[in-house]
């Protein structure tokens, strides 16, 4: 199995450092507003991720951090009027109600960034001590990043004709305005009420890089075991996760004050999601193609079209969001929903042998997958090997056996997938009755009853299909 490294350019074979659980740490939200669905193609890329790693045996500690101190939640909750917790408190809910609907995995650890301001100003004492902190003249702690021989190499950028004392306090900044970042943001009157009192440090609050790194360390290795920070007991965690657009300032300044306070690699493996473009274009609210989950859910369309359409672009490729595309995956999902029901409703004792074909499919999906999660390919066997395989089942030669180990194989895609429905759709009672009464009318062959009933039905919500086996029902799409 193999991985591309940003920090390295190359493909790598993955191996965890550590017996065989897997330590990853993936760049949470900023809880200021709802999630968008670029924020989500990064965390189904990482649910992707875990996902694969455990269906491949490794155990896994996936470490999620909640940003609820930062320049933007300030700034939005004084400007709702709002205590920063009760401002925080109303997005982190709804975070979670959206990761749920996702059928994304829940990480072992969510710790927020406000929970852990003693560790971050633990290691910020620690690189005031070594030499890498200076306070300026605002009374803010920076980063001496030309203290740091390999600033840049996570981004791959030069820093030689740096000016020299430039700073930066605000948390996003770009590359061309690299320059030494804020570890301790000295209080001002637009931060309103949130400040932390240290005897060093004085009166102020984290920076947004520190908070990762503290989150990470504390719960990725033995650095805070004794509940004082103790650089030698950091061990080297095996996966960083997060969207290309954190990979600087954000994931470069995390390694540049982490190594810089351990004397050890932060991090074996970075990964970076691209970006999803809306037609073509950067999503933007100004252009009116920006979207958050609720916004698609409120116009009709399901959990898990979404969920199909933000995993089946290669995760180091643009994703260009569509609402034909949208459309495509629907239609996708309820192909493989009516070929589970088929494979239910089989009853042949014998068929045609398909060990061979079963066989081929698992080495497809595990050799693409194997690659840097490559799920083009692996979806696209899946779909060959449904259409084979409803070829068999049309011409009665599909085992009640093999449908069952067909099955069974698809719940086990689905432990990495995660968005086909196996469920047992039940109706309700009215639905119910008007289903039995059209099959009445068919029988007694009134014609014009049965249509009748038919089109109640699509009115709401279901689509009937007349089969050799009787009657099956689904929900339109």
């Amino acid at each position: 199995m193999k991985f591309f490294n940003t920090l390295t350019r190359k493909d790598e074979e993955f191996k965890p450092l550590k017996d065989n659980v897997v330590r990853m740490y993936t760049c949470g939200p900023t809880i200021y507003n709802f999630a968008h669905i670029g924020n989500f193609r990064t965390y189904v890329f990482e649910d992707l991720l875990r996902r694969y790693l455990k269906y491949k045996g490794y155990k896994i500690k996936q470490v999620m951090n909640l940003t609820d101190v930062d320049d933007k939640t300030i700034k939005n909750s004084i400007k709702e009027g709002k205590k920063l917790k009760s401002f925080t408190d109303t997005y982190k809910k709804a975070f979670f109600e959206d990761v749920d609907i996702l059928n994304i995995e829940r990480a072992e650890v969510y710790p927020a960034a406000t929970e852990h301001v003693l560790e971050m100003i633990e290691i910020i004492k620690v690189l005031i001590k070594k030499g890498y902190a200076y306070q300026g003249e605002d009374k803010s702690w920076y980063y001496n990043i030309a203290k740091f021989n390999d600033y840049g190499k996570l981004s791959h950028m030069k820093i030689d004709e740096l000016k020299s004392g430039a700073r930066v306090k605000q948390d996003e900044y770009e590359k061309e305005n690299v320059a030494d970042f804020a570890l301790w943001k000295a209080w001002d009157e637009n931060d309103g009420d949130v400040f932390w009192d240290d005897d060093e440090l004085g009166k102020g609050r984290p920076g947004w890089h520190i908070e990762c790194s503290a989150m990470s360390m504390k719960h990725l290795s033995d650095a805070f075991k004794t509940g004082k920070f103790i650089p030698g007991k950091f061990e080297t965690f095996d996966i960083h996760t997060g969207g290309v657009d954190n990979m600087f300032p954000h994931h470069e300044d995390e390694i540049a004050q982490s190594e810089a306070a351990t004397g050890k690699k932060f991090v074996n493996i970075w990964m970076h999601s691209e970006h999803l473009l809306v037609d073509g274009k950067k999503m933007s609210k100004s252009l009116g193609n920006f979207y958050t989950l609720r916004d698609l859910f409120a116009k009709g369309f399901k959990p898990m079209a979404l969920r199909y359409v933000l995993i089946s672009t290669h995760y180091r490729q643009q994703l260009n969001f569509t609402f034909d595309g949208l459309n495509a995956a629907t239609n996708a999902l309820q192909r493989i929903e009516d070929f589970v029901l088929k494979l239910k409703e089989t009853k042949e004792n014998e068929g045609e042998d398909i060990n061979s074909t079963m066989d081929k499919l698992i080495e497809t999906f595990e050799m693409s997958l194997d690659n840097d999660l490559n799920i083009a390919p692996a979806m696209g066997a899946i779909f060959e090997f449904i259409k084979k395989i409803n070829g068999l089942i049309a011409e009665k030669n599909l085992a009640k056996k093999d449908a069952d180990k067909i099955l069974k194989l698809l719940i086990r895609f689905n432990s990495v997938l995660g968005f086909i429905d196996f469920s047992e759709k039940k109706l309700d009672n009215e639905i119910e009755e008007l289903v039995r009464e059209r099959e009445a009318a068919r029988k007694s062959k009134n014609w014009a009853k049965s249509d009748m009933i038919r089109d109640v039905l699509k009115e709401k919500g279901i689509v009937l299909e007349d089969t050799a086996k009787g009657v099956r029902w689904k929900y339109a799409k």
